[in-house]
């Protein structure tokens, strides 16, 4: 006589990714799922886990988005199955775990995470927030650059030669701080 148990549980990666998540300052994880509710209770009793929905269908996972946008919430939604890709598309962002994930996932989603676990999740936000910084601090001082550049035409101290230079100067200035993300390590 004997007993066989399955039960699912979160793998380490996954709970230390939502942990990160938690600490570069995402509000709330909840969890949708097509599975019964004992199950997401006990998997939502994880640390880092808020909220869960449980015995999903595909269009109950999109009404459950819709309705966390309408909180004002920016949603953005994991997911790497055919069920899935419905509520991906309707996020605001769209993730797809390539590596486990069926083409319907991958083709629906905005951004496809090439391993089947969370754990560049944290890094890939902390990169996405870095770079826009540096667009908008590229774009600040592009403009600038621009309106020095347009006052100064008209006491007719801007020649040809010092407009060159300051835009090829601009441009260089713009790279050198955009290679600054090459710095960010995973």
């Amino acid at each position: 006589m004997g007993v066989i148990a399955v039960a699912d549980s979160i793998r380490d990666v996954t709970a230390r990714a939502l942990y990160e998540l938690k600490n570069i300052g995402i509000k709330q994880i909840v969890m949708l799922t097509g599975d019964n509710d004992g199950t997401a209770r006990n998997i939502a009793s994880e640390p880092g886990v808020d909220r869960y929905f449980a015995e999903l269908l595909p269009e109950d996972k999109v009404r459950i988005v819709k309705s966390l946008q309408q909180e004002n919430n920016v949603v953005a939604m994991v997911g790497d199955g055919i069920n899935d890709a419905p509520a991906l598309a309707t996020a605001n962002l769209g993730i797809a775990m390539g590596g486990a994930g069926t083409d319907t996932a991958v083709e629906t989603a905005d951004i496809v995470l090439m391993a089947d676990n969370l754990e560049k999740l944290p890094h890939t936000i902390k990169l996405s927030r870095k770079a826009l910084r540096i667009i908008k601090q590229n774009i600040g001082f592009s403009i600038l650059v621009k309106v020095v550049a347009l006052f100064l035409i008209f006491p007719g101290w801007l020649t040809l030669w010092i407009a060159v230079m300051s835009d090829t100067g601009a441009a260089l200035l713009v790279i050198l701080n955009s290679m600054r993300l090459l710095r960010l390590k995973a």
